[in-house]
C-alpha cells in the first residue's frame, strides 16, 4: 500500500510489516533568508527539489526517527521527542545546516500524528505510528558550500516490529566494512551514512544474518553499532554495557535503556566493547527506535560464532528491560518525569 487513498480498514493492524504508507497528511517548513517559515500541513507526498541542491549532490541530509504510541486509556503518547529535537540540530551543525527550533519539532510532530489519527494503530496490537522528520539542503549550489535554504519536513506511517523476528534472537557477522570513518559524521544521523551501510548489510542478509556488527575504524576490534541500532551486552554478572565510541549515533533508545538499567541496579556503563571479549556477556541486544530491543543470538567474526543466552529465546534481563522500556512508551507504567508527552487528540 503506498496510495494517497489509504484508508484505516486496509491495514491489519495485527500484522503490519515496517513498510512505507502514504497518509493524508505531513508537515513542512522552509529556510529561506535566514529564517524558518511558521510550518503548515500539507497534502503531497512529493517535494520540488531543485537540480542543483545541495541534498542531491553533497549529502546535506539528516533526519530523525520515533514514533506515536496508543495508551490503553486511548490516548496517545510520544517518547522523548526533546531528545530527537537535540539530536537532529547537533546533526545540522556537523553538517552545516540550518537548525530548527525545538519547541517548533515538537509541536509539529503533533500536528501531524492529531492530522493523521486515524492510522494510529490501537493500543495491545505492538504496532505504532512513526515518525520521519528530516531536512535537505535545497537551494542551488555548484560549488561544495552549505546551501542558504532548507526543507524541514516530517510524515507518518504505522509500522509493526522493524525486525521480523521481534524478540526472537538473530545472528549478527562483522565484516572489512566500516560504517564511518574516525573523525567523520558517525554520530549525526546523516543520509550518507546508511547509504553506506547499504552493500554490507546485503552481504549479511545474503550469508543468513540478520544485519552486521560494525566495528571500530582505526583497529577493527572494538564494536561501535549493529547495522541501524546500538548495540549493548549484559556481563554474566549483570552489568549493562555499550560501547562509548565518537563516531556511534547517540540513540534515544540507548540512553533510555542506560537510566532504566541503573533503576534494575545494573550499574550501567559506556565503554570500549572489543570483540574479542564476547565471553563477558550472557546476553546482548540491538537497541533503537526502530527495533526497540532485539536480542542477538549469536555474532560471528573471522569465521567463529559466539553464542548469547540463546539463539531462540530471549535472556531474562533483555526481557526485562524490554517490559519496562515499552510500558513507559504505551502509557502503562510512570516512567522518568518528562519521557512521555502527551498529543491531544480532541
Amino acid at each position: 500500500m503506498t496510495s494517497a487513498k489509504v484508508k484505516p480498514e486496509d491495514f491489519d493492524w495485527n500484522d503490519l510489516g515496517f513498510a512505507y504508507h502514504e497518509l493524508p497528511y505531513r508537515y513542512r517548513a522552509y529556510y529561506k533568508d535566514g529564517k524558518w517559515s511558521a510550518g503548515a500541513l500539507e497534502t503531497s507526498a512529493t517535494i520540488p527539489v531543485h537540480e542543483a541542491a545541495t541534498g542531491l549532490h553533497y549529502g546535506q541530509q539528516i533526519f530523525e526517527g520515533l514514533k506515536a504510541y496508543r495508551r490503553p486509556d486511548g490516548g496517545v503518547n510520544l517518547f522523548r521527542p526533546d531528545m530527537n529535537a537535540a539530536r537532529l540540530n547537533r546533526s545540522a551543525k556537523r553538517l552545516m545546516m540550518a537548525e530548527f527550533p525545538e519547541e517548533q519539532f515538537v509541536e509539529a510532530l503533533k500536528q501531524v500524528v492529531q492530522a493523521n489519527a486515524d492510522f494510529i494503530p490501537p493500543y495491545g496490537s505492538g504496532a505504532t505510528l512513526y515518525l520521519r522528520p528530516f531536512m535537505i539542503g535545497q537551494g542551488p549550489v555548484v560549488g561544495v558550500h552549505p546551501a542558504s535554504e532548507y526543507v524541514f519536513t516530517i510524515f507518518a506511517t504505522p509500522v509493526g516490529a522493524y525486525y521480523k523476528g521481534g524478540l526472537t534472537p538473530t545472528a549478527y557477522v562483522t565484516n572489512e566494512y566500516d560504517r564511518a570513518a574516525h573523525g567523520g559524521t558517525g554520530q549525526a544521523k546523516a543520509g550518507g551514512n546508511y547509504a553506506a551501510s547499504m552493500l554490507p548489510g546485503h552481504e549479511a542478509h545474503k550469508a543468513g544474518y540478520s544485519d552486521v556488527v560494525y566495528l571500530d575504524p582505526r583497529l577493527h576490534e572494538f564494536i561501535e553499532e549493529l547495522g541501524s541500532a546500538n548495540f549493548f551486552g549484559i556481563t554474566k554478572d549483570g552489568q549493562f554495557k555499550t560501547p562509548k565510541s565518537p563516531s556511534i549515533l547517540p540513540s534515544v533508545t540507548k540512553y533510555s535503556l542506560l537510566a532504566l538499567a541503573e533503576e534494575f541496579g545494573m550499574q550501567p556503563e559506556e565503554t570500549a566493547i572489543s570483540i574479542n571479549d564476547l565471553d563477558e556477556f550472557a546476553e546482548a541486544g540491538a537497541m533503537g527506535t526502530a527495533a526497540v530491543i532485539s536480542p542477538v543470538g549469536s555474532i560471528t567474526h573471522n569465521g567463529d560464532k559466539h553464542v548469547f543466552y540463546s539463539e531462540t529465546e530471549v535472556g531474562p534481563q533483555t526481557q526485562k528491560l524490554y517490559d519496562r522500556l515499552v510500558s513507559i512508551q504505551f502509557g502503562e507504567q510512570e516512567g522518568p518525569e518528562g519521557w512521555t508527552v502527551d498529543v491531544p487528540l480532541d
